[in-house]
């Protein structure tokens, strides 16, 4: 199916388990999830059960980092399905709380407007997050959630590529872990996910030009429209030459 990475989820199942439903703000973010935090530029991440990386995927949709509502809902899936082994556990945890909201509507819709369904045999990008969780590898450049200041952070200050401590979490974890994905469709969410894989990758497949689908953001529309045709080129180059 896949692999579960690194100890962290070990050192982390029980206290997360041991949390009553419903979580308020004060189980998540406090010192027992803390992984670590910069006084100086605000920024603080918390441990997120996102360990689970599906090796065989052949997309890999990168956000920026889960916000709280998704860190929230991916605990929540924990205590859930305690009963489960740790990899169907943290599968479940990718499939339910990965860009989960309006987010993921968005972005359902973007996918099902550049064809990928077509490419990848499956009738909607939605079965993505279901039925065909095994064709896709969701995850974030920094994949434990950051918080700028007590509040999501959004890619944008301080600057990932500038921030040393940011840049670590990009290197020895997406970096790291989309390794084990042989020749797979990167698609960055987002122009501050974009720059940070421009850096860090030259030969990659990373489709360029697709927007953040937050319903924060105002221009998605209008940016995904002026940039379909190019991107559907690149999708139908990515699979002519990977088929």
């Amino acid at each position: 199916m896949g692999m579960v990475t690194e100890a962290k989820f070990h050192i982390y199942k029980e206290k997360i388990v041991s949390l009553d439903l419903p979580l308020s703000d004060h189980d998540l973010l406090n010192s027992t999830f803390l992984l670590e935090k910069d006084e100086k530029k605000k920024l603080e991440v918390y441990y997120t059960p996102f360990d689970f990386i599906n090796e065989k995927a052949k997309v890999v949709i990168a956000g920026i980092t889960p916000g709280f509502h998704q860190m929230k809902k991916a605990y929540t899936t924990v205590i859930e399905n305690r009963h489960l082994n740790d990899e169907e556990l943290l599968h479940n945890v990718k499939k339910s709380a990965s860009f989960e909201g309006t987010m993921r509507k968005n972005l359902i819709a973007m996918l099902d407007e550049l064809d990928l369904p077509r490419y990848l045999g499956i009738s909607s990008s939605n079965d993505l997050f279901g039925s065909a969780s095994h064709l896709v590898y969701t995850t974030s450049i920094l994949p434990h959630a950051v918080f700028f200041n007590h509040r999501n952070f959004n890619g944008s200050r301080p600057d990932i590529l500038k921030t040393e401590m940011l840049l670590e979490y990009v290197k020895n974890n997406f970096i790291k872990d989309t390794s084990r994905i042989e020749h797979p469709l990167i698609i960055p969410l987002g122009v501050n996910v974009s720059k940070v894989l421009d850096h860090c990758y030259k030969n990659k497949h990373t489709l360029k030009g697709f927007p953040h689908p937050s319903g924060s953001n105002g221009h998605r529309h209008k940016q995904f429209q002026e940039n379909l045709q190019e991107m559907k080129r690149q999708v139908e180059n990515y699979f002519l030459i990977n088929s």
